[in-house]
């Protein structure tokens, strides 16, 4: 048992994020680190990732990353290098090399990839291969959903993943309920694969250790209740935004056109644009908040945890991480999901509505300013999640823990 203790306890686990865009594998495989080197005092974990601002995150102790070259999907669906003046399979090539000799060096315990079974354009095939021939525990671990089963059957069969789910993979992760949804519904797997399947929960959020920071730099204003509207990376987040400041717009406004204040006012709104926002838009939308009394805004904030525990309800698009935010610190909400180029969201949202979770206003009204209005009105009265059992779904990180512990005993 001492032996098996100190195995586990001097373990190293290697965390793959593609992260071509957005901020969502990221900050799912960093909550997953911190949990793990929380739970046992000498285990190391270390991130590849491809996201340009890893750096603008703070990291425990025992976690580390290294920034593999960034590449930008387009919106055709073909890539492109983020920083580098180089052709995309140049960028690939590089990133492939990376990820390999950073795995034969490193020689971890276990190899957790997020969401991409193959890696961005296949680029961890070969890494793969060679852990699972040195010994090392290949695990997949992926959301709630992952996007509409016709879609999805469509896009792992044109990768192959099918066959690498059977032959490279140890286990598969789903970091969501069995309850809610089945992420690869639809998928035609052989029974083998099934067998490796674990749903593991939704992965809940911490506070900083230093609890609740000031809300955020806001001025006379800062103790005042506020709603969080968030985007995420905002790289696809701007007819939210818009919806929401035309609503702060018609609200706060007379039928001649002058300020209005008293009853009819929304609440403060505190919009996070998030910083794959395009520039422009970022500017544009600016200037109308600046004329606006009750909104403020920021581009990004790396302890969006606090913001989001200090607000009064949220407005979100409804990705993973935010999803798990909200659960976590229980705040009511309204979901404007997406529906391009994936369902996931509307998905998550759709299922998350009719268990009482939250609530939720489709895309295709965007032009009903008036609807926007009255979900903002009626937020602060909405029933809290856990009314609902949120808190019976959080139990992602706790189950992540134990398994880790489970398989390096095992391989002990």
């Amino acid at each position: 048992m001492a032996q098996q203790l100190e195995r586990l306890q001097n373990a190293k686990v290697l965390m793959y994020s593609h992260d071509s865009f957005g901020l969502g594998h990221l900050r799912r495989c960093r909550a997953i680190a911190h949990s793990l080197v929380d739970a046992y005092k000498g285990i190391s974990v270390l991130i590849l990732s491809g996201s340009p601002i890893i750096g603008q995150f703070d990291f425990k102790a025992r976690v580390d990353f290294i920034c593999i070259p960034g590449v930008v999907k387009l919106r055709n669906g073909d890539y492109t290098s983020l920083g580098l003046h180089v052709e995309v399979n140049q960028t690939l090539a590089i990133r492939a090399s990376i990820i390999q000799h950073t795995a034969e060096i490193y020689s971890p315990d276990i190899f957790l990839v997020d969401k991409e079974p193959l890696g961005l354009r296949g680029e961890v095939a070969q890494t793969l291969k060679l852990m699972k021939l040195r010994g090392t525990t290949n695990v997949l671990g992926l959301r709630d959903i992952m996007d509409d089963s016709e879609a999805l059957q469509a896009e792992w069969a044109r990768k192959q993943v099918v066959p690498a789910l059977d032959k490279l993979y140890d286990e598969i992760w789903v970091y969501g309920s069995k309850s809610i949804v089945n992420p690869i519904q639809g998928i035609e797997l052989p029974e083998s694969t099934r067998k490796k399947m674990r749903y593991l929960g939704y992965l809940k959020r911490q506070l900083p250790a230093n609890g609740y920071l000031p809300r955020y730099d806001g001025g006379d204003d800062s103790s005042k209740p506020y709603l969080l509207i968030t985007t995420g990376g905002g790289g696809d987040g701007e007819l939210m935004v818009d919806w929401v400041i035309r609503a702060y717009e018609k609200a706060g406004k007379n039928g001649n056109g002058e300020n209005r204040i008293g009853e009819n006012e929304l609440l403060l709104g505190l919009i996070i644009l998030g910083p794959f926002m395009p520039k422009l838009a970022q500017r544009a939308f600016r200037e109308r908040i600046r004329k606006i009394p009750q909104l403020r805004a920021k581009t990004f904030d790396s302890s969006i945890e606090v913001l989001m525990a200090n607000a009064v309800g949220v407005v979100a698009m409804g990705g993973y991480n935010t999803f798990c935010e909200i659960l976590s610190f229980d705040k009511r909400a309204l979901l404007v999901p997406r529906e391009t180029p994936r369902m996931e969201q509307r998905i998550r949202a759709d299922h998350a509505s009719n268990q009482g979770l939250i609530s939720m206003l489709k895309c295709g009204d965007s032009e009903n300013t008036q609807l926007m209005i009255d979900a903002l009105k009626s937020l602060p009265d909405q029933p809290l999640p856990s009314s609902s059992g949120a808190g019976e779904l959080l139990n992602g990180l706790e189950n992540v823990n134990q398994r880790v512990a489970d398989l390096i005993k095992h391989v002990d």
